[in-house]
């Protein structure tokens, strides 16, 4: 491993230092007692295993820092995000768009950057109808907590690249697919000068088409300071073949509304705060 990345790494959470310090515990006992080679072994596979696991909890914060929630000034203003990921889609983002026009809400549309080439003008006009867009890799590849350095700085600044080229705004934040990294992921987001983002209430709107469910989910701990994910790509749908973010939405702002909630973008809660 290159040093420079060993130095990234140790910059990282303890959970991270630990884990770096056990591989050269391990390397430095191995070379003194090569007889003791399955132990060795078995203790890095088992932290291997610990990291594996913790890369697959999108709201960890062992692998490095992750928004979970809006800063607590933000949660003081009464205020949330609704966050979109995996689009655009020529068939439903522009329905979103309309819903929340008529409701007045800006949203946090986390974007593929693969998708926004084929649709750059449903890119811009999320963004001219006072959206923000963020980084959600260039092509949302269903490996991507296995890739290594190199392969995050590739999909991360292709995707910076593109969103930006389109819209004339870099990125602010980074959602990995399905929330699921490993510590590379730390240092290149550092070096782009990214912020990750995770949140805290889902509807899994992308595995099922009951809407009542999806709604109880995200209604079920909704309060002030939440970061709330749906889709508008990779949409579940309904049995009327409606995307189910189509279905919620009116039935979830309503509710937002009526608990005296206020909607903002992620970067609108962090420039106040």
């Amino acid at each position: 491993m290159p040093m420079h990345l060993i130095q990234s790494l140790w910059q990282g959470t303890q959970f991270v230092r630990a884990s770096l310090l056990l591989h050269g515990v391990v390397l430095i006992a191995t070379l003194i007692w090569p007889e003791q080679w399955f132990t060795s072994l078995t203790l890095l596979a088992l932290n291997h295993l610990i990291i594996a696991i913790v890369g697959m909890l999108p709201r960890s914060t062992w692998l490095g820092s992750n928004i979970t929630r809006l800063p607590d000034a933000a949660a003081q203003r009464q205020e949330i995000a609704l966050t979109i990921d995996d689009g655009p889609d020529p068939e439903v983002t522009p329905r979103v768009l309309d819903l929340l026009a008529e409701h007045n809400i800006a949203a946090t549309f986390f974007i593929i950057g693969d998708k926004a080439e084929r649709y750059p003008e449903l890119c811009k006009e999320i963004v001219q109808r006072g959206h923000d867009i963020e980084n959600h890799t260039q092509s949302h590849q269903h490996h991507f907590a296995f890739l290594g350095p190199d392969g995050f700085k590739k999909e991360l600044q292709t995707a910076q690249a593109t969103l930006t080229a389109i819209t004339g705004r870099a990125p602010s934040f980074f959602r990995a697919p399905a929330g699921n990294r490993n510590p590379f992921l730390e240092p290149v987001l550092n070096q782009l000068g990214l912020k990750l983002v995770s949140w805290s209430l889902r509807g899994f709107d992308t595995q099922t088409g009951n809407v009542e469910r999806v709604k109880r989910r995200l209604l079920a701990s909704l309060q002030a300071g939440a970061i709330v994910l749906l889709h508008d790509g990779n949409a579940a749908r309904t049995q009327n073949k409606s995307a189910v973010i189509l279905e919620v939405l009116p039935a979830f702002i309503q509710a937002a509304q009526d608990a005296q909630l206020r909607f903002v973008t992620l970067r609108q809660a962090q420039s106040s705060s």
